[in-house]
């Protein structure tokens, strides 16, 4: 597939959690990418005074990676549903 359409579906307030949850879709086989603005992680206080660190899966991979991530992610996470949603789990 040639230049996906990417989709955050969960936000996170460290890079650690983000790892671990790119880490449980990739095992599933759903590739992912984290987005965060740490100023090339030397500044990581930006990332979670902001947005956090986004977990990207491509569009079509959207519904089923926020299923996945509920039944291993921390109360505090944020997930995003399509259309920009937000829902706490």
């Amino acid at each position: 597939m040639r230049n996906p359409n990417l989709v955050v579906v969960q936000s996170y307030a460290s890079h650690p959690e983000a790892d671990l949850a790119k880490g449980a879709l990739e095992a599933a086989g759903i590739p992912t990418m984290i987005q965060s603005d740490s100023v090339g992680g030397m500044r990581e206080h930006l990332a979670w005074s902001g947005a956090g660190f986004k977990i990207l899966v491509r569009e079509e991979d959207a519904t089923v990676a926020p299923v996945y991530l509920a039944s291993r992610s921390p109360a505090h996470a944020t997930s995003f549903c399509a259309g920009g949603s937000t829902v706490s789990s």
